[in-house]
């Protein structure tokens, strides 16, 4: 088909870049995420129009978190752009005059691995996309499982706390309330509103803004060495173990890639003597993994591995997607 734009919407920025038939990224291009949900569909069209001046392009791939019909065209549900029943894939074809395909962006990422990054090979994989919120798809047998009503892997929301934090679906004790950038930020922010000691390096980082201390500022500071960003990202980790578990002993993957914007926050300086920063989060991952995986010691495990493709997971699993669609 040629170039693919694809399409990654997050809770704080959008990104897009130009995807080749092989997976390759030619061109990026990010934005801050708007703030009026109505500005979304301009925005989206203003990124993949740029594209356009020097450049044939095919058809586009939209990821996002919500709920995306089985047309992959309709948002059933989204928190994140507060929309219900929102046609968007018919909204931007109008706009653009190519096809759009729109995906859950957890289902996008999946794909992306599976194809092109750290679980190429793996017919049987699991993704878990840590960002603002927890986010995820599946690669069944090789093809990307998205369930009867098209809304399969939305695992961020398995009740582990009954009776716990309301999350934005409306239930309360979700695992994305506790295994996710914003469980970060809240926990920080909690902290440093509590007069701690230990909080004054992450009111620092802030600039002694706390409404300014997000998941970002907290992994910063843990890459510093700072005892209590460390521990919130270990306790993460844990929860973020926990629930893999579950998810393991229902689907029993080869592979379960660990993504999104607080890995990739975590990544780059090295923070352990022997690892660098994706360790602080992945280690306490894989040890609560294992002691929490049922029938442990007579099955064998799944991998828990980084993303290989970083911040473009989503965007090339939503390019190639829509390029397998067409």
């Amino acid at each position: 088909m040629g170039l693919v734009v694809g399409v990654d919407v997050g809770g704080a920025r959008i990104a897009a870049g130009l995807v080749d038939a092989d997976g390759r990224v030619l061109i990026r291009q990010t934005v801050p995420t708007p703030p009026r949900p109505a500005d979304l569909v301009p925005c989206v069209h203003a990124l993949v129009s740029a594209f356009r001046g020097g450049y044939t392009i095919s058809a586009v791939g939209l990821g996002i978190a919500g709920f995306v019909d089985r047309d992959r065209s309709t948002v059933l549900f989204s928190s994140l752009a507060g929309w219900a029943d929102e046609p968007l894939g018919v909204e931007l074809e109008r706009l653009l005059s190519i096809p759009v395909t729109v995906e859950n962006s957890g289902s996008a990422a999946a794909w992306a691995e599976s194809k092109y990054g750290a679980g190429l090979g793996e017919p049987n994989l699991v993704s878990c996309v840590v960002g603002t919120g927890l986010g995820g798809g599946f690669v069944v047998d090789g093809h990307p499982y998205r369930g009867r009503f098209g809304i399969a892997a939305e695992y961020g929301h398995i009740p582990v706390v009954p009776g716990g934090l309301l999350c934005g679906c409306g239930n309360r004790g979700c695992w994305q309330m506790y295994a996710s950038g914003a469980a970060l930020a809240r926990e920080a922010q909690e902290l440093v509103a509590s007069g701690a000691a230990e909080a004054k390096p992450l009111l620092a980082k802030a600039n002694g803004e706390v409404g300014e201390i997000g998941y970002r500022v907290v992994a910063a500071v843990a890459r510093d060495g700072d005892p209590a960003a460390l521990a919130m990202v270990e306790r993460l980790g844990r929860w973020l173990g926990a629930g893999i578990a579950t998810v393991a002993s229902v689907l029993d993957p080869g592979c379960v890639v660990i993504g999104g914007g607080l890995l990739n926050a975590l990544l780059g300086v090295a923070a352990t003597p022997d690892g660098d920063g994706a360790d602080l989060l992945l280690e306490p991952a894989r040890d609560e993994f294992r002691r929490s995986l049922p029938g442990r010691g007579y099955r064998r495990e799944a991998d828990i591995a980084p993303s290989a493709l970083g911040a473009d997971a989503g965007l090339i699993g939503a390019a190639d997607l829509a390029r397998h669609r067409q």
